[in-house]
């Protein structure tokens, strides 16, 4: 992927964020016109072979609409409440609107926990990259049923940013029902400039965004924060407004609409700089020859055949060093077994994983998308 207006144009795989003032009209309950606007416009875009996930708000705000609320209740157990009965309504107005286009969708309700303990990470992202490779829409929120302190101080910006991380995005698309980011208040100072491009790192973003809204949780400063945080694994966000026609086929198009957050290192520096720094390591794989020259020569993952000792003491999702018979590092990654059952199957095909364990999670030891070489 090319980074810049070029790069949305090019499509590639996209997250998109729709914010809770868009879906439900400012308070006043899901705007059915505006989702199936928005739904048309993904179904285009997968049409020209761009993959869409949705990281949709709006539950707690549509439960407020049915339960005839109208200020956000500061109760937990309320707004766990509202989003129940909310999130009803969001998944049928989705399903439905999807359905004209025949495509089939999926609900996927996170938390950002699910995103930080390496189990559930490797479980969620096999399960969205499983349903991206089917051709479902996976439309994601956050669990806010269930979550506490989320709930208090989550938003959905950054958590289309960690799946943007998880799926390997190249495009994390927020839409808001603002222009996009501008260098002061634009409200309190009619000249301020609006900002076309920046980088995702640059410090004075911050300083430059406000607060949120009575119905979301996140504003302007959040989204800073989110493109920041995608920025660490190669994508680049446009925050841009929700109520722009046809916003996201004018930004494939490759129109100067909304502000465009670039990374400042390529998606696979980006991605070796996430994997290598987010944990210490846990344990070590030994390999034969012939698994260091798939990794190393023909970018293969990394198969329990190829795998002569293992050491350490690790879990499933956490990090591990690869290292060949002479002890040097070959790369590092997230391993999709636990020491007890990586030991049962090394040297093993993976069509004898079932046999040895009777199960199969994954039939590699350490896929290629989660493995950088040293």
């Amino acid at each position: 992927m090319v980074a810049g207006r070029e790069g949305l144009a090019q499509g590639g795989r996209w997250v998109v964020k729709i914010g809770s003032a868009l879906l439900t009209n400012d308070g006043r309950g899901l705007d059915l016109a505006a989702i199936g606007h928005w739904v048309d416009q993904v179904a285009q875009l997968r049409a020209r072979g761009v993959e869409v996930v949705l990281v949709s708000s709006g539950s707690i705000a549509e439960g407020m609409k049915r339960l005839g609320w109208r200020e956000r209740p500061k109760e937990v157990h309320r707004q766990q409440a509202a989003a129940a009965v909310g999130q009803m309504g969001l998944v049928q107005a989705y399903e439905s609107s999807f359905a004209r286009h025949g495509l089939h969708t999926a609900q996927v309700l996170l938390t950002h926990d699910d995103l930080s303990n390496r189990k559930r990470y490797l479980n969620a992202r096999s399960t969205l990259c499983t349903l991206i490779d089917l051709g479902v829409i996976a439309v994601i929120n956050e669990n806010d049923t269930v979550v506490t302190s989320e709930i208090r101080f989550g938003d959905n910006d950054t958590l289309g940013a960690l799946v943007a991380n998880a799926i390997e995005a190249d495009s994390l698309i927020l839409l808001t029902d603002q222009q996009g980011l501008y260098e002061a208040d634009p409200r309190s100072n009619p000249d301020a400039r609006f900002v076309h491009q920046a980088r995702a790192e640059d410090d004075r973003l911050i300083a430059m965004a406000g607060g949120g809204g009575k119905l979301g949780r996140g504003g302007m400063a959040t989204k800073v924060r989110a493109a920041r945080l995608a920025a660490r694994s190669g994508a680049q966000t446009v925050i841009a407004s929700g109520r722009e026609s046809d916003v996201l086929m004018r930004l494939f198009a490759g129109e100067d609409i909304g502000t465009l957050l670039v990374p400042e290192k390529e998606p696979v520096a980006a991605r070796k700089q996430w994997i290598a720094g987010h944990l210490q390591a846990r344990g070590t794989l030994t390999l034969d020859a012939g698994a260091v020259r798939a990794l190393v020569s023909g970018g293969k993952s990394l198969l329990p055949a190829g795998v002569k000792a293992v050491s350490g003491d690790f879990s499933r999702g956490e990090m591990v060093l690869m290292l060949d018979e002479a002890g040097a590092i070959v790369a590092r990654g997230l391993v999709n077994y636990g020491v007890e059952d990586a030991r049962r199957i090394i040297g093993f095909a993976s069509s004898e994983i079932v046999d040895r364990l009777g199960f199969v999670g994954e039939p590699e030891l350490v896929h290629r998308d989660n493995l950088v070489l040293a």
